[in-house]
Parts: C-alpha cells; structure tokens; sequence
C-alpha cells in the first residue's frame, strides 16, 4: 500500500481509535450531505416544472396583452405620449423574502400593489373598456414576470448549490472514506505484525530458557554422580540460575 493511498499516522492502538472515530464521522457526513442532494434535487424539480408551466402561461398572457393594447390604440388612438408624461410611480412593486431548502437560502420575490389606479377614469369619452381591459392583461403580464424571476433565480442558486453538494459528496465516497479505510487496514496489520513479533520473541526466550535449565540440569547430574555436589547443594545452585533472559 502507497503511503500516498493512506494518511500519514503512527500506528497505535490511540490512532486506530482516532481513525475509527473520522470514518464513522465521514460516513455520518456523508449520509448527511446525500440527504440534503436529494431534498435539493426534489425542489429544483419541482421549481423547474413551474418555470416551464409559467413561461407557457406567460405566453398566452402576452398574446392577450398585446392583442388588447392594439385593439385599446385602434379604440382611442396613441396614447403612449399622455401616459409617458403623467406615470411618476409605480402602482406594482416588489419586495424579497427568504426561503429555506435543507440549509440553502432562496430568495423569493413578491409583489404588491402601492396606491390606487391613477387612470381608472381614463377611456370616458371612448375606448374605456379597452383601456381596462388592457391595464388589467398587462397587470397579470407584470405578476407572471415578477414570478418567472423568482423561480429562475431560485433555479440558478439551486442548480450552483446541487453542483457544490454533489462534489462534496463524491469527494467523501470516492476519497475520503477509501483513504480513511486504507489507513485504518494499514493500523490493523501494523499492530498484527507487531503481536506476531510480541509471541515469536516470548516464544524464543521460553526456548532459551529450556535450554539454559536443560544445560544446568546436566550439569548438576554430573556433578552428582562426580561426588562434587551433594543432592540438595545441586538443587540450590539450580533454582539460583531462574531469571529472565531479555534480547
């Protein structure tokens, strides 16, 4: 295994710990984050089916509009110049709120009306139901049109934010939780062979110590059996020679 494939750490029974709380972490994080796609991804759906329906009304709400504009100019004539010159204020505007998708802000545009219709007399002498007809198709032209620009905002926030979510995703699949998981299976063996290592050298001075003892216990016999040593001074110098042999 690459030391580039794992992350750089001395391997210890604290380290394999460390190593299991992060990808126990990375794995909630990641659930988390894919959670949270999924929610995003529902609401751009949904907001992308009603851009779609809204542009199609849009559509037949202009054709309207401009249908009844030419109809209210061949009723009363051109009338653009007297509405130029008297319009100082707008009677529709718009304010934002915000909206809240799984942890992503989204701005939302409203609209509302401020003060009353400066021209409701307008069309007396002629063309008046014209003239209301077109105020009140152009009004829902510029409603649509607030809407449409809330959901293409929205639509463009989401789509960037989706894109952001998605990376980060991937990015803890496909590498953080590998290399996380390779480092921990590099701990793991690490502390295998090092046991392994533990019990070879425990088992290599039990031998050693057989054969010491073995050695010893000859040499008492011959000792015994020269008359140099009697039975009990054998087995004295015998028990002295027990002590650990540490290489």
């Amino acid at each position: 295994m690459s030391s580039k494939d794992r992350l750089p750490i001395f391997p210890s029974r604290g380290a394999q710990m460390l190593m299991k709380g992060r990808l126990k972490g990375a794995q909630k994080g990641h659930s988390l984050l894919k959670k949270k796609a999924d929610a995003l991804q529902m609401r751009f759906r949904m907001i992308l089916n009603k851009i779609i329906e809204t542009k199609t009304l849009m559509g037949e709400v202009m054709k309207e509009a401009s249908f009844s504009l030419a109809e209210a100019k061949f009723a009363t004539g051109d009338f653009n110049q007297v509405v130029l010159q008297n319009v100082t204020k707008a009677q529709i505007k718009i304010r934002t709120k915000k909206d809240n998708v799984a942890g992503v802000t989204l701005p939302v545009f409203e609209w509302y009306q401020d003060g009353t219709d400066t021209y409701e007399f307008a069309g007396l002498a002629r063309g008046g139901q014209q003239l209301a007809k077109l105020k009140k198709n152009y009004q829902s032209a510029v409603k649509l049109l607030v809407e449409l620009a809330s959901l293409q905002t929205s639509f463009v926030t989401l789509d960037e934010v989706i894109k952001i979510t998605n990376r980060r995703v991937n990015a803890i699949e496909h590498v953080i939780i590998p290399r996380i998981e390779r480092t921990l299976q590099y701990i793991i063996s690490e502390l295998d062979e090092l046991e392994r290592e533990e019990f070879y050298r425990l088992k290599k001075i039990q031998d050693k110590k057989k054969v010491i003892k073995a050695f010893k216990e000859k040499e008492r016999l011959a000792m015994i059996e020269a008359g140099i040593l009697r039975e009990s001074q054998a087995q004295n110098l015998l028990d002295e020679g027990d002590e650990d042999i540490l290489f």
